[in-house]
């Protein structure tokens, strides 16, 4: 059956990383766009979020995910790819190119559903912290008419304050709040997000080449996150919503009551609030994820033949 190869987990531990610094500024957009009030269009988002916070508004929650989101796409990634080989290898279809439809499926849908289990809380957290100027006026709100909760401290002052104090007022499973909309977002999305890269930078792989370029790559992972985001934007409101939910002043019960607030309330196109930035974001992201991963890989995969 072959062993694991830790390769995949250090250079997906890499593409995280370069993924997080170039596209953290669009998810603080995205996030107070979909969870937050008042800011109106993509463009009105950026100029308020600017005028009120300056530069370092955009990078608000950067450091735990700069940090944690490495690790998680490290196992993400490793999971994946050799989830996708030890399947292949298992089914004997290891040899054709590219990879067999069913178990780039089968591949993608075990690295939905692991990215829940370590991706949860990361997203949780940095979500938290993005939204620390909407989630202080409501608490205050629900402070002042439930004088009992005096002493609640209705800012993070870093990541580390936040998962204690979410630990502290909802126990082990508050972190994973949202994580039934996280997982059939991350389910589908995974699927649209490995597939498309593999068949399109097979597809833009040059003439008489083994293995796709760095601008096949790049470009294949640009497109294949613009696919991926911009189809998952609907459950990503759902589980934007339901985490950055005030403890205090909580109004979902759940994925299906979020939903059902949501549309009464705001309507179809609640659900693609932040489209616009999600494919926009994708695509730099996941390019700048993919091709960082590749490059490592190929790095390492050297270095351990040299050896």
């Amino acid at each position: 059956m072959g062993r694991v190869q830790l390769e995949d987990f250090v250079a997906g531990y890499l593409g995280g990383a370069a993924s997080v610094i170039v596209g953290h500024p669009l998810d603080t957009v995205k996030a107070r766009l979909q969870a937050g009030h008042g800011y109106g269009s993509t463009f009105n988002c950026i100029l308020k979020i600017y005028r009120n916070e300056n530069v370092s508004g955009f990078f608000k929650g950067m450091s735990f995910p700069l940090a944690s989101i490495a690790i998680y796409n490290s196992v993400t990634f490793g999971v994946f790819s050799n989830a996708q080989r030890f399947i292949s290898q298992y089914r004997n279809t290891s040899r054709t190119h590219p990879p067999d439809f069913l178990d780039l499926t089968f591949a993608s849908i075990l690295a939905g559903c692991v990215s829940v289990v370590i991706g949860g809380p990361v997203d949780l957290v940095k979500i938290k912290l993005q939204m620390q100027t909407q989630t202080a006026s409501s608490d205050i709100m629900a402070l002042n008419q439930n004088t009992s909760l005096h002493g609640y401290q209705t800012s993070y002052k870093g990541p580390i304050h936040c998962v204690n104090c979410i630990l502290r007022k909802e126990g082990f499973m508050g972190m994973y709040r949202g994580a039934g909309a996280m997982l059939l977002r991350d389910i589908p999305g995974y699927c649209l997000y490995f597939i498309p890269y593999i068949y399109l930078s097979e597809w833009l792989k040059l003439e008489h080449h083994t293995t796709p370029g760095a601008l096949s790559v790049w470009l294949a992972g640009g497109i294949a996150g613009a696919i991926s985001w911009g189809t998952a934007t609907p459950m990503d409101v759902v589980k934007s919503r339901l985490q950055a939910d005030s403890l205090y002043n909580r109004k979902y019960k759940g994925v299906k009551d979020c939903i059902t607030q949501s549309y009464c309330n705001e309507g179809i196109q609640v659900f693609f609030r932040g489209i616009t930035v999600n494919a926009i974001r994708g695509f730099p992201m996941s390019a700048a994820m993919f091709l960082t991963y590749e490059l490592s890989l190929q790095a390492l995969k050297a270095s351990k033949e040299s050896n």
